[in-house]
């Protein structure tokens, strides 16, 4: 697994749960004692050792800790503001979730993003298929998109469904772009006169 991958697992633990919970899952899943860093590549069984012992550390099932860690990487604004680029609006932004691979590619070759297809069914449902090598994707795309809709303002109902390999299935119900009033957010920052 891609290092940053590990690393934003490690920055929401700690971050969400504290330095305490941090150093116990280091020790339950025998990680390294530094952590991650970001540009190196990982063994794919330490990550899934690390989501193991946070999942039974507390107490929660593996599903929802990968879907709160997806909700968590909407709070960190690089990746924000990344995503926001994909369109005005939260049914734009579904429309570009496609690209997301291959902008992950031009930006790092080797990491390892899921394949997404979407398919828009009916006025306001989309469906996206999530295909990836290993599994959990689903979960944390599902958190990202609840979390983006918070951000955009729009009322959506997120619907998952996975098998035990690395597919997924969601279901994205669009009943109002402008539900209420999203987050800021401009294109540029504002130029500061001097």
């Amino acid at each position: 697994m891609h290092g940053l991958i590990n690393r934003s697992i490690q920055c929401f633990l700690r971050d969400t749960y504290g330095e305490a919970l941090w150093r116990d899952v280091l020790g339950r899943a025998h990680l390294p004692p530094e952590g991650f860093e970001a540009m190196l590549h990982y063994p794919d069984p330490l990550t899934d050792a690390m989501i193991d012992a946070a999942a039974a550390r507390l107490g929660k099932p593996r599903a929802a800790l990968l879907e709160d860690l997806g909700a968590y990487l909407v709070t960190r604004e690089p990746l924000r503001r990344l995503m926001r680029f994909g369109g005005t609006d939260y049914g734009e932004f579904l429309l570009s979730l496609e690209e997301l691979q291959g902008r992950g590619l031009m930006a790092l070759p080797d990491l390892d993003l899921p394949e997404i297809r979407l398919t828009a069914a009916t006025a306001g449902r989309f469906l996206l298929q999530v295909r990836a090598k290993v599994a959990g994707w689903g979960p944390v795309l599902a958190g990202l998109l609840r979390a983006m809709a918070d951000d955009y303002g729009a009322l959506a109902i997120i619907e998952l469904q996975q098998d035990a390999g690395g597919h997924a299935q969601l279901q994205v119900s669009l009943h109002e772009t402008q539900f209420y009033q999203g987050r800021q957010f401009d294109l540029a920052s504002p130029v500061v006169a001097q």
